[in-house]
């Protein structure tokens, strides 16, 4: 085999590899909340926690927290019929506050720290 050749397939192979550790790479730090999305996860702490539900949302929320982003590809495809009775532009921004992975845990957060008060 040709010289030049072992480091033509060297450099894909080093370029393959790079591409594929980059697509399987866990991001561990979640970008931050805007100010908007954190106002909507306090509105709704503050509501279940108004309504004395705060245990059972958690439970809830803790026993669904893996399935949150099939909750958030639901609503996306509801939003025609959920709009009728919501704001359009509110379930869209929990329909993409549910994609996120973190945002169940800070919701969990908010409520257990509303309720603590």
């Amino acid at each position: 085999m040709h010289p030049s050749t072992r480091e033509t397939i060297g450099k894909k192979l080093n370029r393959l590899r790079a591409g594929l550790h980059h697509a399987f790479a866990a991001h561990t730090d979640p970008p931050p909340l805007s100010s908007e999305d954190a106002a909507l996860l306090d509105r709704v702490a503050g509501a279940i926690v108004a309504r004395r539900m705060a245990a059972p949302a958690v439970v809830f929320l803790e026993s669904l927290g893996p399935m949150n982003f099939l909750g958030s590809q639901a609503l996306h495809f509801f939003t025609p019929i959920i709009d009728l009775a919501f704001q359009a532009r509110e379930v869209q921004q929990v329909a993409r506050l549910l994609e996120r992975r973190d945002t169940v845990t800070r919701l969990i957060a908010l409520i257990e720290a509303k309720s603590a008060r």
